[in-house]
This record gives structure tokens, C-alpha cells and sequence, in this order.
């Protein structure tokens, strides 16, 4: 009986899910949705697991959301996998991250490939190991010719030296002539980021409570809408992911331009 009755659910809750991801997809979808995926250690922590078991079951959790993210029709998706900050974590926590791009690109590369999803990063590449460029570069070059939805690392990612970096590029083509300063907008200073190419957000999530950017696409998150949930990365499911959306759905965008009542 206890069986019956869990198949029910399972059967029940899978249906709901698909009802709710056929509404979505009727309605306006976020183009680009960034996530700052936070709450690894402390998830290890309540299971007295050492934190690295919580990047390990937050892997797990990536895989899940790109293919969801994919079937709903979503264009980029932006996960904040380390920041310029963390190389102040502890070695051994440090070493572990910097295994898991490859951890999870040989696992799941070939899935990316078939499924048409494009592999990017963002990020500064001098400090990451040779083994973790290698794997990013493989799956860059791997589903280069792809053009379904753009699965985009933030890899020693921080957004001030970002802004920093493209001002002194700005500075260093106007003052070889390459650009004029009376030329310079946001669309112009837009193209100067690591985000180059790529839409702005639409809707940024963070998970594990916490109520802050951590130094995440400063400039890049001027008009995105924000959702914020107390899940923890690793519990984060599919439902959540449809959940921020619906929100995302019934708010009204206005980008500076005041209440319009209907």
C-alpha cells in the first residue's frame, strides 16, 4: 500500500511539473537567466559531510537545471561557479573546485553535444590550473558549431575588475584613436565586458537565503529582475527553477519608465 501510494505521488507531482512547464512556455520567457548557485558548505554542514560533498551533490544540481532550462526554451544560462573572491577558501576546498569543471564536463559532455547546448566561459584565465582550462576549453571547442541554449561559466569571475579592465580598454582605444570618447555609450561600453555578445540577464536567482550580488555582472544586472529562496544549491529542484520563472512571469518589467496601470 505505502508503495502504491508513493508511485501516486511520483506519478502526480511529474504531472503538475509538466502542466506547469507547458504554461510557462506560453508565456514570456527569461532570455538569459543567471544564478548565483550558493549554499554548498552549509548543506555539507548540516550532514556533517565535509563541504566538498556539497560541490559534489551541487554538480549533480547543474546538470539538472541546463536541461530543464533547454527544453523551456531558455537562451543562456549563467552559473556562478567561483568568483575572484573564493581563492580565499581553504586549499584542499580550493583544489576540489578547480576539478570540478572537468568532473562534470567529462561526465555530462557528451549529453551537451547531443543536445545542442554551447559551452562558455567568463572569467580570468591566468589563475585557473591547466587542467581546468583544459576541460573548459575541450567543451568550448567541442560545441562551438552548437546553437541551442549557451550553458555560461562565470569562472574566476568578479565584476569590478571586469568594469576596471574594460574602462582601461576604453581609455587605451581612445587614446590610439580606435574610438572616440563622445562615442561611448552603454551599448559601446557593453562590448568592452567579458558579456560581450551575450543579452543581459532577465531574471537572477540566488539560493541559500543570502541577499546580496557578491560581486556578480554589477553592470550587467541594471534592469534584471531577482528571486532569492532559502534552498540551498544542492536541495535546488526543477520546481524551483519554475517557480522563479512563474514569478518572472507576473511581474511587470519597466526599466526606468515608471507604473503603467492598465
Amino acid at each position: 500500500m505505502f508503495n502504491k501510494i508513493k508511485l501516486w505521488k511520483n506519478q502526480n507531482s511529474s504531472s503538475n511539473l509538466r502542466d506547469r512547464i507547458k504554461n510557462i512556455k506560453e508565456h514570456q520567457v527569461p532570455s538569459h537567466i543567471a544564478i548565483i548557485m550558493d549554499g554548498n558548505g552549509r548543506w555539507a554542514k548540516k550532514r556533517a559531510l565535509p563541504r566538498v560533498a556539497g560541490h559534489h551533490e551541487g554538480m549533480k544540481v547543474v546538470r539538472k537545471i541546463t536541461m530543464l532550462a533547454k527544453q523551456l526554451g531558455i537562451k543562456i544560462l549563467t552559473l556562478y561557479a567561483f568568483s575572484t573572491e573564493n581563492w580565499k577558501r581553504p586549499k584542499n576546498e580550493v583544489e576540489y573546485l578547480m576539478k570540478l569543471p572537468e568532473e562534470f564536463l567529462d561526465t555530462f559532455l557528451p549529453e551537451l553535444v547531443k543536445e545542442n547546448v554551447k559551452v562558455n566561459m567568463i572569467g580570468y584565465k591566468h589563475n585557473l590550473p591547466e587542467h581546468t582550462l583544459r576541460a573548459i576549453e575541450k567543451a568550448s571547442n567541442d560545441t562551438k558549431e552548437n546553437d541551442g541554449l549557451i550553458l555560461n561559466f562565470a569562472l574566476n569571475y568578479g565584476s569590478r575588475a571586469e568594469i576596471i579592465e574594460a574602462v582601461k580598454n576604453v581609455l587605451k582605444d581612445c587614446r590610439s584613436g580606435i574610438m572616440d570618447e563622445n562615442d561611448l555609450n552603454e551599448d559601446v561600453f557593453s562590448n568592452y565586458l567579458m558579456t560581450s555578445g551575450l543579452e543581459d540577464p532577465d531574471l537572477l536567482i540566488r539560493t541559500s537565503g543570502e541577499i546580496r550580488l557578491s560581486n556578480f555582472m554589477l553592470w550587467q544586472v541594471a534592469y534584471t529582475e531577482f528571486w532569492f529562496t532559502d534552498v540551498l544549491w544542492p536541495d535546488f529542484t526543477e520546481e524551483h527553477l519554475i517557480e522563479a520563472i512563474e514569478v518572472f512571469q507576473n511581474r511587470q518589467r519597466r526599466f526606468g519608465g515608471g507604473f503603467n496601470p492598465p
